[in-house]
């Protein structure tokens, strides 16, 4: 109960401070993270970001955030992205492999305070949106199993290309 308590504290205090300096960045468009149950991500779980797109001229890299514990099983996660535009139309599907620990070593990948790390991950460089409008980013986790114990939560940032 104790260690429970203490790694709540420090989830909290680590949402508080990216939540600090997330206001600070005028290149955000969008951000948002999805906490998953239990710290699993279940395959019947397919978390959705909705995002609003104003101006069409400006390009945007897209990434994924992960947040794991260091009992996460495995040293890479693939991740299927479904991005729907206005309209309801599918603009794009890609299987994405991010690599969360050194194959060889098995040290973790990211930054990260004791066990808990985190991720952001280029998914979707140099993107132009053809029409302006509200886009959703469904995310699906395809790896081979249905429970992925260690993952704690996952996330999308769109952010205007410097």
């Amino acid at each position: 109960m104790r260690t429970s308590f203490f790694l709540s504290w420090r989830v909290a205090a680590f949402g508080l401070l990216a939540a600090s300096l997330m206001a600070c960045d005028p290149n955000r468009v969008f951000e948002q993270n999805t906490d998953f149950p239990n710290y699993s991500w279940d395959v019947q779980q397919k978390p959705s970001f909705t995002f609003a797109i104003a101006d069409t001229t400006t390009r945007y890299n897209v990434y994924f955030n992960v947040r794991n514990a260091a009992d996460y099983g495995f040293y890479n996660l693939y991740v299927k992205h479904t991005l729907t535009g206005p309209g309801g139309r599918v603009k794009s599907a890609l299987l994405h492999q991010m690599i969360l620990l050194d194959p060889k070593t098995g040290e973790p990948r990211g930054t990260g305070t004791g066990d808990i790390f985190d991720h952001q991950i280029l998914a979707l460089p140099n993107q132009q949106f053809a029409q302006a409008g509200n886009y959703t980013l469904t995310l699906e986790q395809y790896m081979r199993q249905d429970q992925l114990p260690g993952l704690m939560a996952i996330g999308v940032r769109v952010e205007k290309v410097k």
